[in-house]
């Protein structure tokens, strides 16, 4: 070969090795750029409230520190913090935010009057003096305090008897106290023989409410074993003890019972003796293993991430302190220290649709042959379905672009605590159309719209459950309510008989899972078109007709009723009773058709259970006789439930059957209550923790000719294209940027977590 063809060939050899090296290194360089999504600022309305938010947000650290501090002023130094008080001491239980009357709020939000008074309320335990008892306390103006007024005559028609006051976290750890150095000591050999208690692996768990009558504060204890990163509630035992705290002091204290295995003795004293008499029957419980059936530790060695919900661009929605805006809706939530996420205020396009949607009362009863969980009905707003929120995981409980939010409490003790990130805000895809419709008659074309929300969220972890709650926006005007749960199921030993198994399945060695109902009640004080409304039922009846152009045939054709439920009694659906199909609340003004315009209420939830009316338990769980009420509102008919009422649920002060008392409906502010609930009988699937799978109930508000049409009409999101266009391109189909959107990586925050 000619040498200079060769060295021509092997410079433009080298030549294209380095162009290929070049465009590899370039590609790979390229492949290691990541390109972060541009952020957008949420889309700002006319209609939006900026000034609204102070009204209902809850107390700052601030405003709780100067409440305290004021009422240590005001009622002296014999107060104590909350987490050492002993029962025979005085202090301040809680302090949260003292709602503003409803007209005074209205004549502020909507007619620019002077803003109502900041206000707490304080619920003050007065332990040490010569008549015990509870205060509730209204402290302000806030943020500086110089008055306080006491409204617990008000509130409750008299003075609420100390018996019936909250535990304390400090009398429950002095009871613990007094059954693990006064009362086991009694059985030192069974306890180590039978249960392999060592001094700390055993844990209790109480029944509720305290006794069998009004002013009783004896409590059914169950021991349960305790490992380090096991959940207690499906480790039984089968001993339970009935300690009597009913004295100030807790030297007085005793254990009256002791049941195990179907047997009651007097006192562990007892046990001890028949044991080392031979004369007992036991069942020898080993503990349980740190990687055992009730631990939440993965099987396996962790694998891919599950799918995740990204926004590649800003959410549409922004939050401002309390108050939460997007182009559609409006709300201010909250965060009580017992009814836990509540929202205010509640505007769509500008126009209220709700004053206040909130959970009043999450009630467990349970059934069993052992004491203690015979004897539990639960109601959990005594706990704090606010207090005992916890911090949210991102990725897990909420999406993780979701906005995490703190909130602050002082209940229980004496300094506000930080509940870090317990409640987020996050757009939602729902992986459905909203609307649809694919067109082939006469003319080709697609029209439709992906359904999203905006979603707050809280859950409520008490004791062994978690309760995630909801309350969704949707882009059709519609507001939906929901709960769902989640946690440990409550167990109780199981004995071997055959009649344990009338009080639900076994689940673990020797543990039942015990059935139980859940029953949840909601409030919402809805405003359509304005305060003043009607409750109007619909429903559907076949009536036979004759064809008219064929007489001699007849059809069953459907046709509406229609009622107008004048009064109270009219509007009280109980669970035996038919609930109408549609059931909205109306104004007397009317859409572009002539129609009221109304919010429909549905119920999402099973037929439910109700304790016998001739319990002498039900008038102060009375709310739960009725899938849906409708009465006109009252300030003094705030609360459907009260926290005073688990430990003394015999003589409630006030019951919400009282409500319902036949008064007119006609053109007045009215609140519809709510419940919903569900039957749990546990199964093996509930270990080691129930799915939500199953278990959500709620209630939905939906537009009902409140609108001239749909106003999701208006989403920008909306996509429409005909045959003949290409549906590829961003100008006739928004779907179609989406590839472009894709191209970027969202801005992620880091993962952190600070609830534990």
């Amino acid at each position: 070969m000619n040498p200079k063809v060769l060295l021509v060939f092997l410079v433009l050899s080298l030549v294209t090795i380095f162009a290929l090296t070049y465009v590899l290194l370039t590609r790979q360089s390229d492949s290691r750029q990541i390109l972060h999504c541009l952020p957008a600022s949420p889309t700002t309305q006319p209609w939006m409230h900026h000034g609204q938010s102070q009204l209902f947000a809850d107390l700052s650290p601030e405003e709780l520190t100067a409440v305290t501090e004021f009422l240590t002023k005001r009622l002296g130094p014999g107060l104590v913090d909350a987490a050492q008080a002993l029962p025979s001491d005085s202090c301040v239980y809680s302090v949260e935010l003292q709602l503003p009357p409803k007209a005074a709020a209205l004549a502020h939000l909507d007619r620019g009057g002077p803003p109502p008074a900041r206000e707490a309320l304080a619920i003050v335990f007065f332990g040490g003096q010569p008549q015990p008892n509870v205060s509730e306390l209204v402290v302000g103006p806030l943020p500086r305090p110089s008055y306080m007024r006491d409204v617990t005559v008000e509130r409750h028609g008299g003075p609420v008897p100390y018996h019936r006051r909250p535990l304390l976290r400090a009398e429950s750890v002095q009871m613990w106290r007094h059954v693990k150095e006064v009362e086991l000591p009694k059985a030192p050999v069974f306890l180590a023989s039978v249960l392999n208690y060592n001094g700390s692996t055993l844990a209790p768990l109480h029944s509720t409410p305290r006794g069998l009558g009004s002013g009783d504060r004896a409590t059914w204890i169950g021991l349960y074993h305790n490992i380090s990163g096991l959940g207690i509630f499906l480790h039984p035992v089968g001993l339970e003890l009935l300690l009597d705290h009913s004295a100030l002091d807790p030297v007085l204290w005793a254990v009256q019972q002791v049941f195990y295995l179907g047997h009651y003795y007097a006192d562990l004293g007892q046990l001890e003796w028949e044991f080392k008499a031979g004369r007992l029957e036991v069942v020898r419980m080993p503990l349980p293993t740190p990687n055992g059936a009730s631990s939440l530790r993965s099987r396996i060695t962790p694998g891919s991430l599950p799918p995740i919900q990204l926004l590649p661009q800003s959410p549409q929605y922004s939050v401002q302190g309390n108050l939460v805006v997007s182009p559609l809706w409006t709300f201010t939530f909250g965060h009580g220290v017992f009814s836990g996420i509540r929202i205010f205020d509640v505007r769509f396009k500008g126009e209220r649709v709700a004053y206040e949607v909130s959970v009043q009362e999450s009630l467990t009863i349970y059934g069993a042959d052992s004491p203690k969980t015979m004897m539990t009905r639960y109601l959990d707003s005594t706990y704090g379905l606010g207090l005992n929120s916890r911090g949210l995981v991102r990725g897990v409980d909420c999406p993780y672009q979701a906005t995490m939010v703190d909130i602050y409490m002082l209940a229980g003790k004496g300094t506000v605590q930080l509940l870090p990130g317990a409640v987020c805000i996050f757009e939602e895809a729902q992986g459905l159309p909203l609307r649809r419709h694919h067109n082939y008659i006469e003319s080709h074309f697609y029209g439709g719209l992906a359904n999203s929300a905006l979603v707050v969220r809280s859950v409520s972890s008490v004791g062994n459950y978690d309760y995630i709650w909801d309350f969704l926006l949707y882009p059709n005007g519609a507001l939906e309510g929901q709960v769902h749960a989640t946690g440990y199921i409550n167990t109780a030993f199981l004995n071997g008989g055959a009649e344990s198994f009338l009080f639900g399945n076994q689940v673990g060695e020797r543990v039942l899972g015990a059935v139980h109902t859940h029953a949840f009640h909601f409030k919402l004080d809805l405003d359509v078109a304005g305060m003043k409304n009607w409750v109007v039922a619909e429903d559907v009846v076949f009536k036979p007709v004759a064809a008219p152009w064929s007489p001699e045939h007849r059809l069953q054709r459907p046709q509406l009723t229609r009622q107008v439920l004048s009064r109270e009694d009219l509007a009280a659906f109980s669970w035996g009773s038919l609930l109408p199909r549609y059931l909205y609340l109306a104004s007397n003004q009317t859409n572009a058709w002539g129609h009221q315009r109304g919010y429909r209420i549905q119920i999402h939830s099973p037929l439910g259970i109700h304790i016998p009316l001739e319990s002498d338990m039900e008038r102060a769980l009375s709310w739960g006789r009725y899938q849906l009420v409708v009465t006109q509102r009252k300030e003094e008919e705030s609360q459907s439930s009260s926290i005073y009422y688990q430990n003394d649920i015999w003589t409630p002060t006030m019951a919400f059957a009282d409500f319902i008392n036949n008064e007119t409906l006609l053109g007045e502010d009215l609140v519809a209550w709510v419940t919903a609930n569900f039957l749990h009988i546990p199964h093996a699937e509930d270990v080691p923790n129930t799915a939500t799978v199953g278990t959500r109930v709620g209630f939905l508000l939906q537009p009902y000719n409140f609108f001239d049409e749909d106003p999701s009409i208006f989403s920008p999101g909306s996509v429409y294209f005909e045959r003949g266009q290409d549906s590829g391109l961003c100008s006739v189909n928004p779907v179609a940027c989406t590839p472009h959107l894709a191209a970027c990586v969202p801005n992620l925050p880091p993962f952190s977590y600070q609830g534990l």
